[in-house]
């Protein structure tokens, strides 16, 4: 029996509230990290080596319905340039170039953060799989200093993700959803080849008494001694304009004030 047939067959098998939908857990999940349709995330992203704090970028990204995403670079050395995504493509425009550039959704921007963890927040609308099994959930290393092991064991869900669509940063994912909330603990992201390409922890912290993902951390198994933080510093509802999500229109505009 082939691993996705035995998965099926396990969810089957599972009790009701742990062989749900699966489109409908992922769409629970995105909550936690995107809490409206259209909203403006003002992110910070950190790059440690042994421990100290090794680099930094600022960026604002604005996401709207239908896959579109637009990330603006805030840090001195990257001001003025663009990533815009729309469904399944990418484009990096640069201050001094009338031609946007075609990039890819792994396409480094710091440390192990590519353009798509940037500028994609949801799983719904890019993957779909099975309910693998109920388990405990994982307990972060204890070298994370952002993220904390619970006072007592969680029960978590563990979905095993394809992707459902081109141009996504991930071929697969195994996700681990805290059993009770639909909370994302933890992911492991893999790439076309099969081979796992990094770890993502996420952290959440009370916004307006609501569970929010406010941090995720992003571990390389071949660099164990680097870690990179991606803060999400706001995230507040805010529609920009259509004509921003072009990107013949895009080059002639420097969004400032944006």
């Amino acid at each position: 029996m082939s691993r996705r047939l035995a998965a099926l067959a396990l969810a089957v098998a599972l009790p009701a509230s742990a062989a749900e939908n699966v489109a409908a857990l992922l769409k629970q999940a995105d909550a936690f990290r995107l809490p409206a349709e259209s909203v403006r995330v003002e992110t910070q992203v950190e790059l440690y080596k042994n421990g100290a704090l090794d680099k930094e970028r600022l960026y604002t990204v604005y996401v709207k319905p239908g896959r579109r995403s637009l990330v603006l670079m805030k840090s001195p050395s990257e001001i003025g340039q663009k990533v815009l995504m729309l469904a399944d493509q990418f484009w990096l425009l640069m201050p001094e170039s009338q031609r946007p550039l075609r990039i890819t959704a792994s396409q480094k921007l710091l440390g192990e953060a590519s353009t798509g963890d940037i500028a994609s927040m949801t799983w719904s609308e890019d993957y779909d799989g099975v309910v693998e099994d109920e388990v405990d959930c994982p307990v972060p290393p204890p070298n994370l200093p952002e993220a904390t092991a619970p006072p007592k064991p969680r029960r978590c869900l563990h979905l095993d993700l394809a992707q459902a669509r081109s141009g996504v940063t991930y071929a697969r994912i195994e996700l681990y959803l805290e059993k009770s909330i639909k909370l994302p603990i933890k992911a492991d992201l893999y790439v076309g080849s099969g081979k796992r390409a990094k770890e993502a922890w996420y952290v959440p912290k009370p916004i307006e008494g609501q569970q929010r993902i406010m941090a995720m951390l992003l571990l390389d198994d071949i660099q164990p001694n680097r870690r990179t933080v991606v803060h999400y510093r706001s995230i507040v509802p805010k529609a920009a304009p259509d004509e921003f999500f072009n990107p013949a229109a895009l080059v002639r505009n420097s969004l400032s004030g944006w």
